[in-house]
């Protein structure tokens, strides 16, 4: 691959100010100084750096975001913001999208990435990848709506939804932990139980948490022990 192509499919630059920098001397490949941006590099085997920097990764970016409520979890909207519209240029540039997607009015934990393998896996039921929420609902939980979500809910247009768990958290909180993602399936389980969502917030997706640190809006780069935790054993840097 062309080492001007490669660095800006790492979100670098972009190809053209790629050219002045790698012409400047900037760039270094297996540590030796590199002017040519159509120099042929491998990114199985090449080492480059740049301002003495090593920059080469996997081309699979794995990110986790605090969304905020209004935004919408898809790549891109011409009147509406976008999840990818608050991350900064160079990471605009990977080809990030949303694993799976959370309502507009939804706040909390959301993955990105470009890979679409693992995505799938994240989203299919198959692969067991609980996914945790807070609700905030209109009316008071009880042992009947955990019963209820335990032997799976049927939704009124006849959808099936698979078991799930909800847990009583005091007043009108609860929280519901699902294994799949079917459209706003929690607001309607919940609904469905006459208890229609106020507010909803996504906790955890596997056994990753969200916290309270990234703040609304916030993200930051998942690293080999994250990816575990929302899928066991996933073989990072395939």
């Amino acid at each position: 691959m062309r080492l001007d192509k490669l660095l800006s499919e790492r979100g670098v630059a972009s190809r053209s100010e790629l050219r002045h920098i790698i012409r400047a001397g900037r760039v270094s490949v297996n540590g030796v100084p590199e002017t040519a941006p159509e120099r042929r590099v491998d990114p199985g085997t090449d080492s480059v750096s740049l301002d003495g920097k090593e920059i080469l990764r996997s081309r699979f970016r794995y990110f986790m975001m605090d969304k905020p409520a209004g935004v919408l979890s898809v790549t891109e909207d011409r009147k509406q913001q976008t999840v990818l519209d608050l991350l900064p240029p160079e990471l605009r540039r990977l080809g990030l999208f949303p694993v799976g997607r959370l309502d507009k009015d939804t706040s909390g934990l959301l993955l990105l990435t470009n890979d679409g393998d693992f995505a799938h896996r994240v989203i299919s039921p198959k692969s067991g990848v609980e996914k945790r929420y807070r609700a905030e609902v209109d009316g008071v939980p009880d042992e009947g709506d955990v019963r209820a979500f335990a032997g799976g809910i049927l939704l009124a247009d006849g959808t099936r939804c698979l078991p799930a768990a909800l847990e009583i958290g005091g007043g009108n909180v609860c929280h519901v932990t699902v294994m799949e993602g079917k459209y706003h399936q929690v607001k309607r389980m919940l609904a469905s139980r006459g208890k229609p969502v106020l507010t909803l917030r996504r906790l955890s997706v596997g056994e990753l948490e969200l916290g309270e640190d990234l703040g609304p809006g916030g993200f930051r780069e998942l690293g080999a022990e994250d990816l575990c935790k929302v899928l066991k054993a996933w073989p990072i840097g395939k």
